[in-house]
């Protein structure tokens, strides 16, 4: 991984932003060459997996990583990843990837919209904390431009990240109070804490809405999707093939050693208080208050 990205790593100031309002938007995430091969790809797959029947419905396709060279090159793109280690920290992977493909409404979409959710499902059922826990982020990467409202854009509400539960009917139509859209134009990534309560709405322009979603989340945590990434790992280098889930051993995804998480090694070389920082905000270099003994707690 090249040392110019430590010049893309999350500041204060986004951080503080990131904590208080769950999402964090990066304008000029995607030069031109790589958005037009991105566009490229994701057109690609609409001509192939859209049928007749849903010609003006939203195409969400998933386990896009090895479609098409662009998608693998969005793993660790250096505008936006050092700010997915600078939110989760180094022992992270990714776990879930999707292309969102929205045309022009027709009458349908109009009324039709996903019901306002924070994302992973049956987690927000059966954690027992409050708030429930980040665990996750996604990043938003927007190929087509949203910089006006009823362009499908993703509607969310701000700072609602630490809500367990929204108030807002769930008749399709109606939105929470505070909610917003997102308008931010081509080549812009935006990243999301899993919680913030979000939603999707019509696209009422002349375009499809063209958007990649990228899921990192922690290495212990199962992958959403297929994930078909295992015939990728010989040619990559060791950071890329930690963010696509390969490590040493199962265990290594709770006691991680080096070779389980390059990331860590390289960070120690390049940014040395980010790899002794864990998400918490507690060095990693001792262990958390009350513990003693290094092997505490395994059987």
């Amino acid at each position: 991984m090249s040392p110019d990205c430590l010049q893309h790593r999350l500041t204060a100031d986004q951080r503080h932003f990131f904590e208080t309002q769950g999402y964090l938007v990066i304008e000029n995430a995607l030069d031109a060459d790589m958005l037009a091969r991105l566009i490229a790809a994701a057109d690609r797959i609409d001509a192939r997996e859209r049928t007749a029947e849903n010609q003006t419905k939203l195409l969400s396709f998933t386990n896009i990583v090895h479609e098409d060279p662009a998608f693998l090159d969005l793993i660790d793109l250096p505008t936006v990843y050092p700010k997915i280690w600078g939110i989760l920290g180094w022992n992270t992977y990714l776990y879930h990837t999707h292309v969102d493909l929205t045309p022009p409404a027709d009458e349908h979409a109009l009324t039709w919209r996903v019901a306002w959710h924070q994302d992973s499902m049956r987690v927000n059922d059966e954690m027992e904390t409050h708030p429930r826990p980040r665990l996750s982020v996604k990043v938003g990467y927007y190929l087509t431009d949203t910089t006006q409202p009823d362009r499908g854009n993703t509607l969310i509400v701000p700072g609602s990240q630490l809500q367990d539960e929204i108030d807002c009917p769930n008749d399709g139509v109606s939105n929470p109070p505070g909610s917003e859209p997102l308008c931010v134009k081509a080549g812009t990534a935006v990243i999301i804490d899993r919680r913030i309560w979000h939603s999707r709405s019509p696209n009422l322009w002349n375009e499809t809405r063209k958007v990649v979603w990228y899921g990192y989340s922690y290495r212990w945590l199962r992958p959403k999707d297929q994930m078909t990434v295992a015939h990728l790992l010989p040619q990559l280098d060791p950071i890329r093939r930690q963010i696509l889930g390969d490590g040493l051993s199962n265990n290594g995804t709770y006691d991680p050693v080096d070779g389980d998480v390059p990331l860590r090694a390289w960070l120690r070389e390049h940014s040395p208080e980010e790899a002794e920082r864990n998400p918490a905000g507690r060095s990693m270099s001792r262990p958390p208050a009350g513990v003693r003994g290094k092997h505490l707690g395994r059987m």
